[in-house]
């Protein structure tokens, strides 16, 4: 059990929280968080390029010259691969990437991921996130208060749930900062960034999340690393 600070918009600790990792994850599986990082990765890429095969090459299927009498090696039509402006050998055609891995893996893999961040004190708990319209001076100014390094590191800003004004308030900051509610997390969003900057609120709703998915669920293969 860890005691961690929780900060107000002004940077002061004003309460702890008392938090177990191993109640998100009683083990860290390196080779399940790996999986999960490289399916989310795999349905991000867009697979849509083509290259032109020699049946998509213009020009005429006739062969070149006889095949016979000539003295040169025989040839076929002037869109093979073999000639300059023919068709690719093995062209790329468009390709869907995506899969998916069971959804009872995606959960722990995430709870997973949140737990290691506890453990390598990455974390930061913020009381409340509340913004009456949107303010990117504020956010930035909320940012520099916390122990969060604005530049030079990532960070995800995790929230109970969806806040457009927090949203349009942190766009602006920067690439580095990304916000989700924490309905939409997962391993590879967690992971990413350097620091996780969560709400108390938001940290409650994924510690009563894995309550109610007691008993735990086990994933076949899993092995500590």
């Amino acid at each position: 059990m860890v005691q961690l600070p929780v900060y107000n918009a002004a940077g002061d600790t004003v309460d702890t929280y008392d938090i177990d990792a191993n109640e998100l994850a009683p083990r860290i599986n390196k080779q399940l968080l790996h999986d999960a990082v490289v399916m989310y990765q795999a349905n991000l890429r867009q697979g849509s390029f083509r290259t032109k095969s020699r049946a998509r090459v213009a020009g005429s299927t006739q062969k070149m010259f006889r095949q016979k009498g000539t003295g040169r090696a025989r040839a076929g039509s002037s869109r093979t691969n073999v000639r300059r402006g023919g068709g690719m050998a093995f062209a790329k055609e468009n390709r869907d990437f995506s899969y998916r891995l069971p959804k009872k893996a995606l959960r722990t893999a995430t709870r997973m991921a949140v737990a290691s961040k506890i453990i390598d004190e990455q974390i930061v708990i913020v009381d409340e996130l509340a913004f009456d319209e949107p303010k990117t001076k504020e956010m930035n100014q909320l940012l520099k208060n916390l122990p969060v390094p604005v530049a030079g590191a990532t960070t995800l800003i995790a929230t109970h749930e969806r806040n457009a004004n927090v949203y349009l308030s942190a766009r602006n900051l920067s690439p580095k900062v990304t916000v989700q509610p924490v309905s939409d997390l997962n391993a590879l969003s967690v992971l990413k960034p350097k620091f996780l900057l969560i709400t108390k609120a938001a940290l409650d709703v994924l510690r009563d999340a894995t309550s109610a998915a007691a008993p735990a669920e086990s994933v076949a293969g899993t092995e500590d690393e």
